[in-house]
């Protein structure tokens, strides 16, 4: 690891433990105070309140029709809001048009221009703005040289490959010194062993420019790699916003937990929540269960859902020794084998079905457990988190 990455890496671990202001104490950048865009009756960006630091790598992170993209594209200034405020250092820009915006954007679909040169693609912005030829040629070096494409300044787009492409339409995104650069779905052309070398390349020039990028993405890995915080949207609104160890670790709500990676959702009832060793115990169908003590504040009685990660899960074949351990015991009925780790299916003889990860540290032909195993799954009081929404 380079110096650059593992300041970058350090700076990330920090941010991890504490909101951005905390760790680095960087002023706001982006602004969005009560934004919403509707179409026709349906509202895509519903009453968004965010802010973005200066430098700060952020990630919009949700499903299909969520509206990230119409988020996005508010900030570039392609579309303009019903209600609300879209501040850049201060200044309500949600009037000014995209051309006289220091923001640019990166389009999912790259945008060149086919019967350009890959330099002429990159002096595009810049001529247009109508710099002076010494300045551009300058600059088209610099942002070449930047994404390592100094050989191909002659070459049309259709001369490249994907990933070739994606570093033009960066290096065009970047000459004209942008405060905020936009990324929509940048690496969803790529295929996956480019698209995760990408992730970290992203990240060390993010690093290296100090620059405020805002990414776009469905990826869930994508965003967790890349970001230093990012949002979840669903429907519109903003559902949390986070560092991804707090998202993935202390999701606010069910829907996040089950967007978010794997996880196990069990539905139970609080049977004491003043327990001496201040554990909460959930009455559930895996039987009487004992959960650390949460941040949501529970009652006896109360209903709620126990999310539990499936590498937080232990798995074996014999019956763990006696321990203040949860314990279930079931039959194994799925198998996904993912290369490094496979992810297990059970169903306990109450009739619940549950995941575990086990990481693959033997051969294949080696593995101690398989399908129809009869199994026990066991974890930690400390483990699993009290969701009660």
């Amino acid at each position: 690891m380079d110096n650059r990455t593992a300041a970058s890496a350090g700076e990330r671990a920090a941010q991890a433990n504490g909101t951005p202001e905390q760790a680095t104490g960087t002023p706001a950048l982006v602004q969005l105070e009560g934004v919403s865009k509707r179409f026709a009756n349906i509202a895509a960006v519903d009453r968004v309140s965010l802010t973005i630091r200066e430098g700060e790598f952020f990630a919009l992170l949700g499903p299909s029709g969520c509206g990230k993209t119409t988020l996005l594209r508010l900030l570039a200034g392609f579309e303009t809001p019903d209600s609300g405020r879209i501040l850049l250092d201060g200044k309500d820009i949600a009037a000014v048009p995209a051309y006289r915006r220091p923001v640019n954007m990166m389009f999912q679909s790259y945008a060149l221009f086919p019967h350009l040169s890959v330099e002429s693609n990159v002096a595009f912005g810049l001529r247009q703005d109508r710099r002076p030829k010494s300045e551009i040629a300058r600059r088209v070096a610099e942002m070449l040289a930047l994404v390592q494409l100094e050989g191909h300044a002659k070459r049309k787009p259709h001369q490249l490959s994907g990933g070739q492409r994606q570093r033009v339409a960066l290096a065009r995104a970047l000459a004209k010194h942008p405060r905020v650069l936009l990324l929509d779905e940048p690496l969803a052309a790529l295929d996956k062993k480019l698209r995760g070398e990408t992730q970290f390349e992203l990240m060390n020039l993010q690093d290296k420019l100090r620059l405020t990028f805002v990414v776009v993405t469905h990826d869930q890995q994508e965003a967790m790699t890349m970001a230093d915080r990012m949002g979840v949207m669903k429907e519109g609104g903003l559902a949390q916003v986070g560092t991804p160890a707090e998202i993935y670790e202390q999701p606010n709500s069910r829907w996040v937990a089950d967007f978010i990676g794997e996880i196990n959702l069990i539905e139970g009832h609080v049977v004491d929540a003043t327990a001496s060793d201040g554990l909460a115990i959930t009455s559930i169908a895996a039987g009487r269960l004992r959960v650390l003590g949460e941040r949501n504040a529970v009652s006896s009685g109360d209903r709620v859902w126990v999310a539990l990660r499936p590498e937080k899960v232990r798995i074996s074949r014999e019956r763990p020794p006696v321990t203040d351990e949860n314990c279930a015991a079931g039959q194994v009925y799925g198998i996904g084998y993912l290369g490094d780790l496979s992810i297990y299916k059970v169903r306990l003889d109450s009739g619940l079905l549950m995941k575990a990860a086990l990481a693959n540290m033997t051969r294949l032909i080696e593995r101690p457990i398989g399908w129809d195993d009869r199994v026990w799954l066991h974890w930690p009081a400390d483990a699993a988190l009290v969701l009660t929404d």
